[in-house]
């Protein structure tokens, strides 16, 4: 299935999804490059948030361009499988090499603002991610890597922790607070 079908076929969890559902399917419509971080306005990113078995922990890295602790995603950079984006970050991002999707199917909707910003040496203009979440699961005993170009720090967070140690506001009330009620 397509991404753009994907899409269609999700049922938004609550308003933000309904209405940026309805964004990013808009967005598609009008630009043919939206799977290409070269679109400076907005472009496609994929998530995972990734859970213990018992679904009380999750795993997140200290990012440094955002220079909080955060969930776990990249750039689709015209790659229409999403899932595989995700997965890839996992492992770039954490080390994490034998997650398992808990469905292949989207998790959640996202429209994330980014500010502009330095990447290695060069300005990045404030732009929009359309982001899809899925979710998956780890054991905790998996050894966990840095990668330092990308964050500081690799760590399991309990699901209360995770709201504590995020410094990004619209994330923790919008996202993973989302998130984690998802996962009951």
């Amino acid at each position: 299935m397509d991404l753009l079908q994907e899409i269609k076929d999700y049922r938004p969890w609550n308003e933000q999804e309904a209405c940026d559902r309805e964004q990013m399917l808009w967005y598609m419509a009008h630009n043919a490059d939206y799977l290409m971080r070269e679109n400076r306005t907005a472009h496609f990113t994929a998530s995972i948030w990734t859970v213990n078995p018992a679904r009380t922990k999750t795993l997140m890295v200290y990012h440094n361009i955002y220079d909080s602790w955060s969930w776990i995603g990249g750039h689709a950079d015209g790659d229409g499988d999403l899932r595989a984006v995700a997965l890839r970050e996992l492992k770039e991002e954490t080390g994490v090499a034998n997650a398992v999707l808990l469905n292949p199917e989207i998790f959640s909707l996202e429209i994330l603002t980014v500010n502009g910003h330095i990447r290695k040496g060069i300005y990045v203009p404030s732009h929009l991610h359309l982001n899809v979440t899925y979710l998956a699961e780890a054991e905790e005993s998996e050894k966990l890597l840095v990668n330092e170009a990308e964050n500081q720090a690799v760590k399991w967070w309990s699901f209360g922790e995770a709201l504590k140690v995020s410094t990004e506001p619209w994330f923790v009330e919008w996202v993973y607070r989302k998130l984690m009620e998802k996962c009951k």
